[in-house]
């Protein structure tokens, strides 16, 4: 079969002929093995796609599995709602909440164990992240690198410390050798992107692959339809370049992609490279061959500075680029992770001023805080803005603004009206605001933006129509009731960007069942609007509020966004 096929090709591109073909031999029994899936034969997207981003213990009630706390919220809340959980790393782990595993094949037991994740499985689908580029130095594997047990003496990668490693794509203001001493007292430096913890595995080694292969197929046999391919961008390395975005890295996520085609033909993948737009597009590849989805990482930052700045001209002229290649393949649109708010993926669309001045004075002014990477000259940048997407969205310097709801909301409504599949963050959906007393604990700038909920106090603010929570929860909850239930919001459905002044947003989607028109206003002023230019005309309704306004001429309240049609 063709999908085979592909996985052989794959295999000799990322490893030669030869190494390829023996490549072949040592997966061959793993794909043989695994339960193979059919397609459903439903296409990879669905206007009812959204998915939560959440960690397994974001909520959580004393003396219960919080994988079972979240469930329950989850069944309550969310069953109309969401489409999706994507879990952050589950698994036993050592440092960066969650993203130096231990053991990629088992869940953390304070969290619970396959069978809750089963149970989250018969609700909704799931989403697993896949820590492909790097192993916990905590790990039995790590240490079983460090004793030279057979398959395990190729896991990392060594390297002289005295190498000129210049070139390398920092992500971090870290060192990217670490110094270690293995159990025969030999000393190595081993390569660490991201910290000493985090240890990257060396994929020229067969039995790195083999090993990771399967954690891979095992998270389908889990129930996993969406795998998330945390930091893929540097999985390979060739001294002498960048090490980020090389071709045998492509050529692995082909072979992930090939490996799905035979197995589980409806999984998707997803690839989490936080780089400026061109790179990032670039893991769609054909269309065909690699990630059906990738994160739309250029899109928290734009729609963060078209609010500090009360513009969308920037905004709206990037948007126009959305375009795509092939009905298999589409955006992430997000706004908030669990990560904070990253600017690199601004490289090149605007001035470093606005990072470095009008979107970082915003976050400091709202109680934020910003990380600098190392840049190959000696200085630093900024690379990511620490704050809640909620508290990010406050007028700079402002406090308990009746309209601070009403203001993200609006942030909100423009991420779900754009092409692609729309995800949110548990903190955004519930109106977290920044946690400082995490922040104090743990003196980590991204632990801001991961607070653990009590579910019973998390409750009782839901359900008080007072208090912030609920002023974010019930209206946000309410829109994604109504957009799953448009053709015109496929995620790959036509769109144009209107073109309606600086101080409001527009976007027309339109399906075969379907034409919509979405305009926001992302200022504190009434805007006048006429989408006579874009099509539009007559009397329309409005889906949010339920009224009717004719396409003309309207006017839209402070932050207030509407969604039209005939």
């Amino acid at each position: 079969m063709d999908a085979i096929q592909n996985v052989k090709d794959s295999l000799v591109e990322i490893y030669g002929p030869d190494k390829g073909q023996e490549a072949w031999g040592r997966i061959a029994p793993l794909i043989e093995k695994a339960p193979h899936q059919e397609s459903r034969g439903q296409g990879f997207f669905s206007e009812k796609d959204v998915v939560l981003i959440t960690y397994g213990d974001s909520i959580r009630r004393e003396g219960q599995a919080p994988l079972q706390t979240l469930h329950a919220f989850a069944r309550e809340y969310l069953q109309d709602v969401i489409s999706a959980v994507h879990f952050l790393p589950f698994f036993p782990w050592s440092s960066d909440d969650g993203f130096s595993v231990k053991d990629f094949m088992t869940i953390d037991p304070q969290l619970g164990h396959w069978e809750d994740v089963a149970r989250f499985g018969r609700d909704f689908d799931l989403m697993f992240d896949y820590v492909v580029n790097h192993v916990s130095a905590q790990s039995q594997w790590f240490r079983d690198y460090l004793a030279d047990k057979p398959g395990f003496a190729d896991l990392a990668i060594e390297m002289d410390p005295t190498l000129d490693l210049s070139m390398v794509t920092r992500p971090r203001a870290l060192p990217l050798l670490t110094a270690f001493k293995k159990d025969s007292g030999t000393p190595v430096h081993v390569w660490t992107t991201f910290s000493e913890d985090q240890i990257d595995l060396n994929y020229r080694s067969l039995d790195v692959l083999v090993k990771m292969l399967e954690a891979l197929l095992m998270y389908v046999e889990q129930g996993a339809r969406i795998v998330r391919m945390d930091a893929i961008a540097y999985l390979w390395k060739e001294i002498g370049t960048t090490c980020i975005h090389l071709p045998q890295t492509h050529a692995m996520v082909k072979l992930f992609r090939a490996v799905f085609d035979v197995v589980a033909p409806d999984a998707i993948i997803i690839t989490e490279t936080n780089v400026p737009h061109a790179e990032n597009i670039s893991y769609f590849g054909n269309g065909r061959d690699e990630a059906q989805m990738i994160y739309n990482f250029t899109l928290p930052p734009m729609l963060f500075h078209a609010f500090v700045t009360g513009d969308t001209t920037e905004l709206s002229n990037w948007a126009r680029g959305l375009t795509l290649e092939s009905p298999d393949t589409t955006f992430f649109n997000f706004t908030a992770s669990h990560d904070g708010i990253g600017v690199r993926p601004l490289e090149g669309i605007l001035p470093p001023e606005a990072v470095d001045k009008t979107l970082a004075d915003a976050v400091k002014a709202n109680g934020g805080q910003i990380s600098y990477k190392n840049n190959p000259d000696g200085s630093q940048s900024p690379y990511e803005l620490n704050i809640t997407y909620v508290d990010a969205m406050r007028v700079p310097g402002s406090e308990d603004d009746p309209r601070h709801p009403a203001r993200f909301l609006a942030s909100q409504s423009i991420q779900y009206a754009l092409p692609g599949v729309p995800a949110t963050y548990v903190h955004s959906l519930l109106g977290s605001r920044n946690w400082y007393a995490g922040l104090e604990q743990t003196g980590r700038a991204r632990t801001i933006n991961r607070e653990k909920l009590d579910i019973d106090t998390l409750t009782a603010d839901l359900k008080n129509p007072d208090s912030f929570r609920a002023r974010v929860f019930g209206p946000y909850t309410r829109m994604i009731r109504t957009r799953t239930q448009q053709p015109a919001f496929h995620p790959n459905a036509d769109f144009e960007i209107l073109d309606l002044g600086p101080r409001a947003f527009g976007i027309k989607r339109s399906a075969t069942a379907q034409t919509l028109w979405a305009v926001t206003n992302i200022t504190p002023q009434p805007v006048g609007i006429d989408l006579s230019a874009g099509g539009a005309a007559g009397k329309m309704n409005d889906l949010i509020s339920g009224t009717t306004v004719d396409a003309a001429s309207f006017e839209l309240a402070p932050y207030q966004f509407i969604w039209l049609t005939n």
